[in-house]
Formats: structure tokens, C-alpha cells, sequence
């Protein structure tokens, strides 16, 4: 039986592509004006993205230098020189993406929807960035506990002990929590070897599910689903 739900951040109740994409043409624009590929810039971002943040949670460097490392890579691919203050610049960054930071327009009704349910957020980001976002959507106090591999012991998505963790902290077994997200491996299949259940949300509506999981394209659908489980 479902008494518990966790949530994903990024892309299921936060625009976070959408921001990220947003913010880095608009940084890259103002330090690389008229440069041949800034229509890729935001893909090029967002691919090194995983692997930078990856170093991060692995424990091989902090927040701030994978910020930094993530910075000179990009300027590499572009082949334009990095800033001299590598830190000023990816503040600068920060406050564009921060300007564009909006929950999807699902999340609300949804919520209110579900209620009866424990509620908690499991995100792999870092702890103090993914609480400002919830207060900054307008979410904070809605949806329990904002827990990172910070707060899980450095367990971040998919270490098992991430949905093991996140399931404690809600005062229940994995077997009666839901973990909904975006990220097939992280949010879908990942927790299943826990007994944690999964719903895709897949907001693109463009991809073929993992066999045997649930899959939506809008948190409008999740009432609905959990309520038949």
C-alpha cells in the first residue's frame, strides 16, 4: 500500500532545463557576443551537466570546483578563452538561471490532489541550492523533506541507500513509498531493487518506457494512478 511519495526536483516539479537552457545562452551571449554555435550552447551545458556533477557526488571535488571545471570545459568546446575569475562567472550564470526559476504548471493541482499521502523530495543536487529552489517555486512546506545525498550520508540516485534512506526519513519501508521523476535510471528503474516503487514522468512525452513501469507525461495524472494502486 502507497502511504508515502517522493518526488524528483529537477524536470518533474522544477523547470530546471528550461532555466538552465535559458541562462546559459543569455550568460554566453553577454561573454562570447556573435559566436558561430551559441545555438548550442545550452546542449552542450546541459551535456556536461551529468559527468561534472558525477565528480561532485563521487567525493573528487567540491561544488565549487566541479562548477569550474564544468565552466572551462564548455569555454574548451567553444574554443574561446575562460574568464579570468572562473567564480565570478559561474555566479553570474547562477543569478540568470535563478531569475528564470518556476515550477511547472502540473505541480499545484496535483499536490492538492494527493493529499493523505507523506511527501518528501529526493534530488541528487546539492542541498542548499534544491531547498532555495522549493522556497523560490512557492512549494516550501508542501512537500515534506528536501533530501540529497548530502543529507543521506552521500547517497546520491541510483546507490540504493539514497531510496532507502529517503523512504526513512518519511517513517516508512521502501515497499510503501513511490518515488515519481523524470530520470529513467535514477527515478525509475534504480529504486526497484529496494521493493520502491516508480511512475515516469516523461514531460517529453517522446521516449519509450522502461517495460513494467508506469509511465505518465504530467503530474495532472498522478492522482489518478496512485489512487488505482
Amino acid at each position: 500500500m502507497i502511504r508515502g511519495i517522493l518526488f524528483d526536483l529537477d524536470d518533474t516539479l522544477f523547470d530546471h532545463r528550461g532555466a538552465a537552457d535559458a541562462a546559459i545562452t543569455s550568460w554566453a551571449s553577454a561573454y562570447f557576443p556573435g559566436h558561430a554555435r551559441l545555438g548550442e550552447v545550452a546542449a552542450l551545458w546541459a551535456g556536461l551537466e551529468i559527468p561534472y556533477m558525477a565528480m561532485w557526488q563521487a567525493g573528487e571535488c567540491s561544488m565549487e570546483e566541479q562548477r569550474r571545471r564544468r565552466l572551462r570545459a564548455l569555454c574548451r568546446e567553444l574554443a574561446v578563452p575562460e574568464p579570468d575569475d572562473l567564480d565570478a562567472a559561474y555566479t553570474e550564470f547562477t543569478e540568470r538561471y535563478r531569475q528564470r526559476w518556476t515550477a511547472f504548471p502540473d505541480v499545484a493541482g496535483a499536490l492538492a490532489a494527493l493529499g493523505g499521502f507523506a511527501f518528501g523530495v529526493l534530488t541528487n543536487g546539492g542541498q542548499r541550492m534544491q531547498e532555495a529552489k522549493i522556497r523560490a517555486i512557492g512549494l516550501a512546506g508542501a512537500l515534506g523533506p528536501v533530501l540529497t545525498g548530502e543529507v543521506l550520508g552521500g547517497h546520491f540516485k541510483p546507490s540504493p541507500g539514497s531510496y532507502t534512506g529517503a523512504a526513512a526519513a518519511l517513517g516508512l519501508a521502501p515497499e510503501d513509498v513511490l518515488l515519481v521523476g523524470d530520470d529513467v535510471d535514477k527515478d525509475v528503474t534504480g529504486p526497484a531493487p529496494t521493493g520502491m516503487r516508480s511512475v515516469w514522468l516523461d514531460r517529453r512525452g517522446i521516449e519509450r518506457p522502461p517495460a513494467g513501469f508506469p509511465r505518465i507525461t504530467t503530474l495532472a495524472d498522478l492522482p489518478q494512478l496512485v489512487h488505482q494502486r
